[in-house]
């Protein structure tokens, strides 16, 4: 393997002439040399050569009383154009810094469009399941409601017709004892024996007595005047309700005259 050797360098000693001698060295040398050069007329002195002395002198008396003048101003004017600089170069990179930060956070949203979609057709799913159950839990409701309906107004029609007929009971047993002094008599002989204690096993209470009986005929009455007309006027009344509530409510069903449920057209 070949190796290749370098040569040794000599390193410049600097100053004047690559001597080491300071460069001021070389004003009394030219002006040494200077004298000989004008006095045969070696070099000619002209305006041209003042002219470029003055520039030359310009330049050495610029660059020796303003040239740190000259330098701090650039220097500081190049530190605040660098410092701007970074500044803006600071928030640039802050700012693709943030944006890397929001690519990062939404890299995974084709993911979570992907999961979104999965819900939502499940959910579908789910809802048309329930869409075809539902009919049938609205019509149980409504079924409940009729019966519910029906069950309130009879007990209704039953109350109504107990009252009436426990007040007409009392006028009527009232109005008998009123005008039978007999009556009134054995009741109050009750009254008393009960009160004393004195009561038989067999004793009637004449009251009591009178209530039975007249319930018996009240009975007898309404078997024998019975003509279904009372009771047609009530089922008429009732399907009446019942139907203004299932259009009201828009229900799968309607009743007819006779109390047949037939579903709606709707």
């Amino acid at each position: 393997m070949d190796v290749a050797i370098e040569a040794p360098t000599e390193e410049s000693k600097g100053g004047l002439f690559g001597t080491g001698l300071s460069e001021w060295f070389a004003l009394p040398i030219g002006i040494t040399a200077a004298v000989p050069i004008l006095k045969f007329d070696w070099y000619v002195v002209n305006e041209e050569t003042q002219l470029a002395a003055v520039f030359i002198a310009f330049c050495v008396a610029l660059y020796s009383q303003g040239g740190d003048v000259i330098y701090n101003s650039l220097n500081e004017r190049a530190e605040t154009l660098l410092k701007e600089h970074n500044e803006v170069e600071d928030k640039v990179i802050a700012a693709l810094e943030q944006k890397l930060e929001f690519l990062k956070a939404n890299q995974n949203m084709v993911d979570d469009f992907t999961a979104m979609n999965t819900i939502r057709e499940d959910s579908y799913t789910k809802l048309n399941a329930a869409g075809a159950i539902k009919p049938q839990h609205d019509f149980k409701a409504q079924v409940e409601r009729v019966l519910g309906m029906i069950v309130a107004e009879e007990a209704a029609v039953t109350e109504k017709s107990k009252t009436a007929l426990m007040e007409e009971a009392t006028a009527t047993v009232s109005e008998k004892f009123m005008s039978d002094k007999a009556l009134r008599k054995s009741a109050l002989d009750a009254a008393i024996a009960t009160i004393k204690g004195n009561t038989k096993e067999d004793a009637v209470d004449p009251v009591r007595a009178a209530f039975t009986q007249f319930f018996k005929e009240k009975t007898a009455a309404l078997e024998k005047a019975d003509d279904g007309s009372e009771e047609e006027a009530q089922r008429a009344a009732l399907i009446a309700k019942i139907n203004s509530v299932a259009q009201n409510e828009s229900f799968f069903f309607e009743l007819d005259n006779s109390g047949k449920p037939v579903m709606s057209e709707s």
